[in-house]
């Protein structure tokens, strides 16, 4: 249906059978806003079962040693002594330095059943009998980009929850390289000990029992620096840290986006709402890009634009009003003052009383025409403000048929009504609609000739009921089909009397059609020559 200012509206409101689930502009803020977290936190999440799988091998691998280690001192370096297997230190230190040579990393140690430390592979007896500890090899130096990347991987793991298959030791003895754990119970044999160094070495303790049949003889404990699971995590560290600059860099260059596609069309927007504010861009200020949108940015634009060009055509139709007004006051007071103006002159008492009875008529007449106005302008701000309503449009067609019968003098025309059984539903404001009716039933009656008829039919329409009113009448001037909606248009029958009607009825009626969203339209019925037999006005009103 056009609008006011005579543009085809604007479908701005989807049908929910058409509705999408995701807008394009809701979907675009979704992508944007979710891919960095989900990139860092699939980074993260690699990164920290990376790890995990990193210290698990190391600790299999270093459970594979020590069992080894093990079963090679239960083997060599035990002698039995009154029916029991002994451990002989002086035959196992020799055999763990051996055993130890290929892994220069790595640190053994071997313990008796009563926990006393019987070997160590990093002590050996030096020149002169003395005793020499030697040291693990120095740990690789970091740079400072590696300590940094560590640093910040650190802290930022501390902060989230995490579950680990491997545990780091954090305790305070855990820094010391010499710390050992308690050695007594099988479960102290089953778990390894991860800890990291005041050096920052990452050290994994493994321990296993030594046994000779079925007797334990010692406890082998080996400790290995972890370099490789350190390099590896350094490089993975390095990647993620790329990752996350990635993820910023899209961050800000997406933010820029939405900068450039939301925020700059909104503020284009509030700019042109200023310059209508401002009375400026009465054609139209909103810019033609955004008006040719497919996002809700466009739907606002063109809901702007539609909305000032309504305000424009409301403000030059009130200006119309206003001089329509004006012209049919002066008229009736124009007459009223000739009318007082000659009383003055005239002493005749029958002319005299001519005159009163114009003055009055014309009195009549201004009141008539200033309620219809008053009517006519509160029609727009009540249906703004009323919400439409379904309205069962039957017992209104009922009681307007049965009131015109009620108050119907000899000769004049009859009123039919030809509906559907059942309720009419309709969405409107229920006062108004009978107004409609009314005044589109009391112009009928007054067209139509003697004991003539008025009929209303009623049929449903798609998603609408149309209401016709036919008349027997002399039917509507060519070319006034319109032109009769218009405000103050009067084409009355003839014989009657000049000024009982405002011209103000059909317009009124149109009004309150169009803001109820439905149709109202005119014309003539024919017959199969062509000739006239009446007029007929449809109202199509959507159904509720």
């Amino acid at each position: 249906m056009p609008d006011a200012s005579g543009a085809p509206a604007l479908q701005t409101r989807t049908e929910p059978g058409r509705r999408r689930w995701l807008s394009p502009l809701l979907r675009r803020i979704l992508l944007m806003n979710a891919l960095p977290p989900a990139l860092l936190a699939a980074a993260l999440l690699y990164l920290d079962q990376y790890q995990n799988g990193l210290l698990a091998a190391e600790v299999n691998a270093l459970r594979t040693q020590a069992r080894i280690y093990a079963a090679g001192i239960a083997e060599a370096a035990t002698r039995n002594r009154d029916d029991r297997v002994v451990l002989v230190p002086e035959a196992a230190r020799p055999l763990l330095r051996r055993l130890v040579e290929p892994s220069p990393n790595t640190q053994a140690r071997l313990f008796d059943t009563s926990g006393l430390l019987v070997a160590d592979s990093r002590v050996r007896e030096g020149p002169g009998g003395a005793i020499v500890t030697e040291p693990l090899p120095p740990p690789e130096p970091r740079g400072a980009f590696a300590g940094t990347v560590a640093g910040l991987y650190d802290r930022l793991l501390a902060v989230l929850p995490r579950r680990d298959e491997v545990v780091v030791d954090l305790g305070p003895d855990a820094a010391s390289f010499d710390w050992q754990p308690e050695l007594g119970g099988e479960a102290a044999v089953a778990r390894p000990y991860i800890r990291r160094t005041a050096e920052g070495r990452l050290l994994v303790s493994v321990t296993e029992i030594a046994r000779r049949g079925a007797t334990p003889v010692g406890t082998v404990l080996l400790t290995r620096e972890a370099r490789e699971v350190d390099a590896r995590l350094l490089e993975i560290r390095v990647s993620v840290l790329a990752l996350f600059g990635l993820a910023l860099l899209l961050t800000v260059l997406l933010s820029i986006y939405l900068s450039r596609t939301l925020a700059a069309p909104i503020l284009r927007l509030a700019i042109s709402a200023a310059a209508m504010r401002e009375g400026e861009g009465r054609a139209g200020s909103v810019p033609p890009g955004l008006l040719a949108r497919q996002d809700e940015i466009g739907v606002l634009a063109r809901d702007l634009q539609a909305a000032a060009r309504a305000l424009w055509a409301r403000i030059d139709a009130n200006e119309r009003f206003a001089a329509d007004v004006a012209h049919e006051l002066r008229n009736p007071l124009t007459s009223v003052r000739s009318a007082i103006e000659t009383l003055r002159r005239i002493e005749d008492p029958v002319k005299q009383r001519r005159l009163l009875a114009i003055i009055s008529e014309d009195a009549v007449r201004m009141d008539r025409l200033i309620n219809d106005i008053a009517d006519s302008s509160r029609v727009d701000a009540e249906l703004s403000r009323t919400i439409a309503q379904p309205v069962d449009v039957a017992p209104i067609l009922s009681a307007l048929a049965e009131l015109h019968a009620a108050t119907r003098d000899d000769g004049d025309p009859v009123v039919e009504i030809e509906a559907p059984p059942g309720p009419l539903n309709v969405r409107g404001v229920e006062g108004r609609i009978v107004q409609v009716f009314r005044n589109l039933i009391g112009n009928a009656v007054s067209f139509s000739p003697k004991d003539g008829k008025v009929t209303m039919r009623v049929r449903p329409a798609a998603n609408a009921i149309e209401f016709v009113v036919e008349d027997e009448g002399p039917g509507i001037p060519e070319g006034k089909l319109e032109s009769i909606f218009d405000r103050f248009y009067s084409e009355r029958p003839r014989g009657e009397r000049f000024g009982q009607h405002s011209g103000l009825g059909l317009s009124i009626s149109r009004q309150i059609v169009e803001g109820l969203r439905g149709r109202i339209s005119a014309e003539n019925r024919r017959d199969a020559d062509g000739r006239v037999l009446g007029a007929r006005f449809a109202v199509r009103l959507p159904a509720a």
